[in-house]
């Protein structure tokens, strides 16, 4: 999605950008561009979770990752009490950890109720570390390794299975281990929607899944491989999608493949219907609330199951972006500026594409704010510039700011999803800092990187490390 920056302004300035006070009801965190606890202090400084953005760059440094505890639980907690409301079967909700993956993120999720989708031994080992049940962990992938899927049947997590070879290589480790392993079939379902090129993934031409005309031959071939316990099937058709009608239609296609793997002897327990669901960047983003798009999910599966004369199977679902994005702002410090008359001004910022490489990857658009003059109006059109060697390295084109000093704490927001995990050391730059705040309290929960962890995986052999001059 792109929007055009706020026009400069005298009569506007970043407290527009806070949560409503006068709401009436529950707010949709992916609807809001700052984190909920998100208020203008006295001294009209930015504080999340209680505490003064600040004082946290003064005490931790930055570029610094700040999440706010209180939103993370709110997104979680609406997302599992929507699916109790609105779905009469039994359902889970994953989290799709790839969007933020750490332990103090797991575990967070995990004490919500909530199970997580890994794509990789990594992931899959932080999900475990924080404490999630085997049982609701869910390896995604389109080319796990050997070592990967024979560390999966070790753990006894679910396994979504992506293609052939995968099948095969699965089916063999799971008869060497003398294991049934449950797994879901991930096909892809050929639906359209509205999003970037490289987060559209639910139609045909994709390299995720089983294409549709595939499924009846491999559901065949899991018809004759008992170690291998076909639990369901698995969908998704991208990311920050704002439409609600792909939704729809995914619940039919779904309970199709039920009723499919029926006439081969199986019996199809579960349907997983992926994320997707969008969240709001700038003011003109207006994703549906976590509500809605659960409303429409629980009701397509509903109606298509009850029109083919099925019952209704486990629901998952598997958010990510709409779950960390909101619950997470960036702080920088403002260093040099550059002014090129009648063209633009440059401000540059002690961070970029290393931490944040988003809009240099997808376009990405962001809002930013200055932390330590939430009431200063407005004024000027800044292209926040990262400090990195590349041109492309913009962090945010023509912003609506203040008329920066050097200092000036840069706050961007919504950047809990796919920053700190797509962080880079571009540059042999130390990735950021990250902690957790809550109710006035802030904890690390990622160290900051230094020069010298970068440089302990360094191997230099002895034939080129410089020799003592003689004397």
């Amino acid at each position: 999605m792109v929007s055009t920056p706020s026009a400069p302004s005298t009569h506007l300035d970043s407290r527009q950008y806070l949560p409503p006070t006068n709401f009436e009801g529950p707010l949709s965190p992916n609807q809001q561009l700052l984190p909920l606890t998100a208020t203008a202090t006295d001294h009209h400084h930015l504080s999340v979770g209680g505490c003064d953005v600040v004082n946290l760059v003064q005490q931790f440094g930055t570029p610094l990752y700040i999440l706010d505890d209180h939103t993370l639980r709110t997104a979680c907690r609406q997302y599992r009490q929507g699916f109790e409301r609105y779905y009469p079967g039994e359902a889970l909700v994953l989290y799709a950890s790839k969007a933020w993956s750490c332990m103090a993120v797991c575990a967070i999720v995990t004490a919500e109720g909530l199970g997580i989708d890994v794509v990789s031994a990594g992931e899959l080992l932080t999900a475990t570390e924080a404490g999630a049940l085997p049982e609701n962990i869910y390896f995604h992938g389109n080319n796990k390794s050997f070592e990967e899927l024979t560390l999966a049947v070790e753990v006894g997590c679910r396994i979504v299975v992506d293609n052939w070879l995968e099948l095969k290589t699965l089916g063999e480790i799971a008869t060497q281990a003398g294991k049934a392993v449950p797994i879901l079939l991930r096909v892809t379902p050929g639906i359209e929607c509205h999003t970037h090129e490289y987060i559209r993934t639910g139609h045909l031409d994709s390299k995720f899944g089983f294409d549709p005309d595939q499924i009846e031959a491999v559901f065949e071939f899991l018809a004759g491989q008992p170690q291998l316990h076909c639990l369901g099937v698995h969908a998704h058709i991208g990311s920050q999608i704002f439409e609600l009608n792909p939704h729809t239609d995914l619940g039919a296609v779904m309970a199709q493949w039920v009723v499919t793997a029926q006439r081969y002897g199986l019996a199809l327990t579960e349907l997983d219907v992926g994320g997707g669901l969008g969240i709001r960047y700038t003011e003109g983003d207006d994703p549906p609330s976590i509500d809605t798009w659960v409303k429409t999910v629980c009701e397509s599966v509903v109606a298509a199951c009850e029109a083919r004369g099925i019952a209704l199977p486990r629901l998952l679902c598997e958010p990510g972006r709409s779950l960390i994005g909101p619950a997470c702002v960036t702080a920088y410090r403002v260093g040099s500026q550059k002014e090129i008359p009648g063209l633009r001004t440059y401000a540059s910022v002690d961070g970029g594409m290393s931490d944040n490489p988003r809009p240099i990857t997808y376009q990405s658009v962001y809002r930013a704010l200055v932390a330590n003059r939430m009431a200063a109006p407005l004024t000027e059109t800044v292209t926040l510039a990262g400090k990195h060697c590349e041109s492309g390295d913009i962090l945010i084109k023509d912003a609506a700011l203040p008329e920066l000093k050097s200092g000036d704490v840069v706050t961007i927001a919504a950047t809990g999803a796919y920053n700190y995990s797509m962080a880079s050391n571009y540059n042999r730059v130390p990735r950021p800092a990250a902690v957790l705040v809550a109710e006035g309290d802030a904890t690390l929960i990622i160290r900051r990187e230094t020069v010298t962890d970068l440089l302990r995986q360094d191997c230099l052999p002895e034939t080129l490390r410089p020799k003592a001059k003689s004397i």
